[in-house]
């Protein structure tokens, strides 16, 4: 099937990746990211102004109204930039979900003000994605109890949604009683996990899906999409780094770009990456478009991305030579945003086995 983005995915891909350069130069990045908590609050500001916190919510509601597409251009732009900033989490999964599981009554409430980025929902799974750590929360009514580690954008999160295994989901605010979170800043120093318990903690149960699990596992895979899509515009930028770099180094009077070592390396790079594009947008696409496909494609774009990226990293470092392990240069600002995302919501082992199970290769 062959597909390209339509004039409104170009424009926000060019309108987003224009201001990231702008307002991200690396210095800025570096800044941020020595500060180690990962969010920049005045970047969310602007990016929510530009239309990125509604992008996925309806347009009856004050959003964009677009779909995992449009989503996935703007989250390879943002991997691109290394921007440090919440997405998956408040402008992907948060919308969807409201949208799949809320009555009418809670969308018209929260998403409003959730496009306006006043909102800012983190997504937890008390399980379906083979996380370490505590994943064990119960649902007693109208309260949460329980703990979760490594949830994705709870980093200046006003709200957590708590989906649990069966599906069900639940809304705590953070700032309310009942409910602890613990930023602990990760091996990518632009985006910080969070340990969140809740003790009796009062919540919104979202219960209006008439197949919850359904729609927990389309939250899921929404959310795998957007990483590899991060993982992607990452390691198209740990490449672009790498072809630079070796245009402006000299050694025995010539540019390495000349040596036939460095040309292999930096099309083995190319060759590898290009593929993944194709892959991430038809798991956006057929988040879309196609739902039988749905769940198979985000898995494999999940695990093959995150694979392709781990050889694109481990490429690029070697073509800076000794430089690419100095902060200088920033590239393991990207090395370690590939690494987080290789993890977070299922490892590439994890990714394969749920496609497996999905097509009936092994049982589940």
């Amino acid at each position: 099937m062959e597909f390209a983005l339509t004039d409104e995915q170009r424009m926000l891909d060019e309108s987003l990746r224009g201001y990231l350069a702008r307002e991200l130069p690396l210095e800025t990045l570096k800044a941020l990211a020595r500060e180690g908590q990962g969010v920049s609050e005045k970047h969310w500001r602007e990016l929510a102004e530009l239309g990125v916190a509604g992008l996925m919510v309806p347009a009856e509601h004050g959003g964009a109204g677009l779909g995992v597409l449009d989503a996935a251009v703007a989250a390879e732009a943002l991997g691109y930039a290394g921007a440090p900033v919440a997405f998956a989490g408040p402008a992907v999964m948060a919308p969807l979900a409201v949208s799949l599981m809320a009555s009418a009554a809670q969308q018209a409430e929260w998403l409003p003000r959730m496009a306006a980025g006043e909102m800012r929902v983190a997504v937890a799974f008390a399980g379906g994605t083979g996380q370490t750590g505590r994943a064990d929360v119960t649902l007693d009514g109208t309260t949460l109890s329980g703990a979760i580690d490594g949830v994705l954008d709870a980093a200046g999160a006003t709200h957590v949604l708590t989906i649990l295994p069966d599906g069900r989901a639940a809304l705590a605010e953070v700032r309310g009683s009942g409910v602890t979170g613990e930023v602990k800043p990760t091996l990518d120093r632009t985006r910080p996990l969070s340990q969140v318990t809740f003790d009796k903690a009062p919540v919104a149960v979202l219960d209006a899906s008439n197949d919850a699990a359904a729609a927990a596992r389309r939250v899921r895979d929404a959310g795998r999409v957007m990483l590899a899509a991060d993982t992607l515009g990452a390691a198209q930028a740990m490449l672009d780094k790498a072809v630079a770099y070796a245009k402006e180094r000299v050694q025995f009077g010539r540019v390495i770009a000349s040596f036939q070592a460095i040309k292999h390396m930096s099309a083995e790079m190319a060759t590898e990456l290009e593929p993944c594009r194709a892959m991430v947008w038809y798991a956006a696409h057929a988040a879309d478009a196609i739902p039988e496909d749905a769940h198979v494609a985000a898995c494999h774009a999940k695990a093959h991305v995150a694979e392709v990226g781990r050889f694109v990293q481990t490429k690029a470092t070697e073509v800076h030579g000794g430089m690419g392990f100095t902060e200088l240069m920033g590239l393991e600002l990207w090395y370690k945003r590939i690494s987080l995302d290789r993890h977070m919501l299922g490892s590439p082992e994890r990714c394969r086995h749920e496609a497996a199970v999905a097509q009936g290769w092994v049982a589940g």
